[in-house]
């Protein structure tokens, strides 16, 4: 009788932290904002894991500026002066930094966090963001994939077709990195949300 009380009460306890955790997605499904973002996908099948797309979140790098000057090229008018905000990666390598992220007229956007003593953490609470040569800073790539599980028998969008782009809906939670709500495909200006039954 004494295991009996004992394995209910584990149970209660374990229910109420899966509870509140639950909770506290819900909530900030609803208060933290949301962004809809162009993605780039690899469809992975795991055992372990089981069948999910594997999505790096597109986000617009250019507010922010990047770890030295000399690893981007802006447009110039005729008299050398730089024209605009936009910038391209002029680097060998790919460009990482960490960087904060944030909703800004309907785009995911991505500011660079300054290292205030030499080393950067992501304790800080931003998100490493890749900047791959010869991109537009409108195109740059969270280093970590968000993870879309889809059902077992689900029809997978994977390969697009020519014109096609998948989009995601994110939350923004105040730390960690985005959470995945929804995806749709773009074609010819047309959006086609996607079921997965």
């Amino acid at each position: 009788m004494k295991l009996a009380k004992t394995s209910i009460a584990l149970l209660v306890i374990q229910l109420a932290l899966v509870s509140l955790i639950a909770a506290k997605y819900l909530y900030q499904r609803w208060t933290c904002p949301r962004v809809w973002t162009r993605t780039v996908v690899d469809d992975p099948e795991l055992v372990m894991r089981g069948r999910y797309l594997s999505e790096q979140l597109i986000v617009d790098g250019c507010q922010s500026t990047l770890p030295s000057a000399k690893q981007a090229t802006m447009p110039r008018n005729l008299d050398g002066l730089p024209v605009g905000l936009r910038f391209s990666i002029n680097s060998a390598q790919a460009v990482r930094f960490l960087a904060k992220l944030k909703v800004e007229g309907n785009k995911l956007v991505a500011i660079r966090i300054p290292d205030s003593d030499g080393q950067a953490s992501e304790q800080a609470g931003g998100q490493m963001v890749a900047a791959w040569p010869g991109s537009s800073c409108e195109d740059l790539r969270l280093d970590t994939p968000v993870d879309f599980y889809i059902a077992e028998h689900a029809a997978s969008p994977m390969p697009l077709k020519p014109g096609q782009e998948l989009w995601i809906e994110v939350t923004l939670p105040p730390k960690g990195p985005p959470r995945p709500l929804q995806l749709a495909l773009k074609q010819d200006g047309a959006w086609k949300p996607l079921a997965f039954q």
